[in-house]
Formats: structure tokens, C-alpha cells, sequence
């Protein structure tokens, strides 16, 4: 079996000095290599074949017989890695929170494995009759949500 982080250092080798980041690399029992990669402004074809050639050149086929996939992180999935977050601060995210409860707002900043999410809510504000909607902000912990992903707007 091929070992992952043999791939995962092929692949940051690659990446080197380029704008694009590691999301992730996985190795099935049955050596199929899917590696994730990511840029702010989106990933184009080109590099993916690219990072493809490349790792493929450094992989002997005459050793290990594989499947090699190399893409984006697809949109709308959960982020994997804090450089995914960074890239989204000012755009619309749904958080899972451990508890199971869904929280969507805009990504409002990013600060080590914390992150803010601000949410349009219902506010009772003293000396109103009615609540009003205000943003509030919502802080969360990368490792204690159960995701975080990018919500795709078509307005």
C-alpha cells in the first residue's frame, strides 16, 4: 500500500512557493490516492493535472498499482483545514455546532482555531416593545463544531 504521507510530501513539494494549499490527502486500502488542494481564488484544471504528472513521476507504477485523483475541495463541503476558513471570512457559512444545532451567518473573523460567524437575530432591546433583528456574534472552536462549510448563494 502506498503510504500517505509519501503523497502528502509530494504533494507540499508542489505547492511550494504557489498559492495553492493541502486540504487533504486520503489512501484507500486499494491504493486509490485522492489529494484535495485549494486556492483563494479557486482552482484551475491546469494545476490539478500539474500536481497529477508531478506526483505521478515521482511514484514507481512498477511498485504500487494505484488510482491517482487529484481536484479541489468541492464547494459546499465541510472545511478541513484553517487556511479554508481564512478564504471565507465575509462570506455567508453553515456551522453544525457539537450539540447538533445549525448556525448560519457570515464568517467574520479567524483567530487561530477560533472563528466568528455573525447571525441575524431577534433581540429584545430594552425599552422596545419588540424584539429587533441585530447581528450578534457567535463564537466557536474548529475541533469542537461537527462542520463548517461555504453556503453557495445564487442571488
Amino acid at each position: 500500500m502506498i503510504d500517505k504521507n509519501v503523497v502528502k510530501s509530494l504533494a507540499e513539494e508542489w505547492l511550494k512557493d504557489k498559492e495553492y494549499f493541502l486540504v487533504d490527502v486520503e489512501v484507500t486500502p486499494d491504493d486509490r490516492i485522492v489529494v484535495e488542494i485549494d486556492h483563494a481564488d479557486g482552482v484551475w484544471i491546469e494545476d490539478c493535472a500539474d500536481l497529477s504528472r508531478y506526483i505521478e513521476s515521482r511514484l514507481n507504477r512498477d511498485e504500487e498499482d494505484y488510482e491517482l485523483e487529484v481536484g479541489s475541495a468541492g464547494l459546499g463541503q465541510p472545511f478541513k483545514v484553517p487556511q479554508q476558513y481564512v478564504n471565507c471570512i465575509g462570506k455567508e457559512v453553515e456551522v453544525l455546532t457539537a450539540d447538533g444545532k445549525k448556525v448560519r451567518g457570515i464568517l467574520k473573523s479567524v483567530d487561530g482555531p477560533k472563528f466568528v460567524v455573525s447571525v441575524k437575530e431577534k433581540v429584545k432591546v430594552e425599552g422596545k416593545k419588540r424584539p429587533q433583528m441585530m447581528d450578534v456574534d457567535h463564537e466557536f472552536d474548529m475541533n469542537e463544531v461537527k462542520y463548517t462549510k461555504y453556503q453557495i448563494s445564487f442571488k
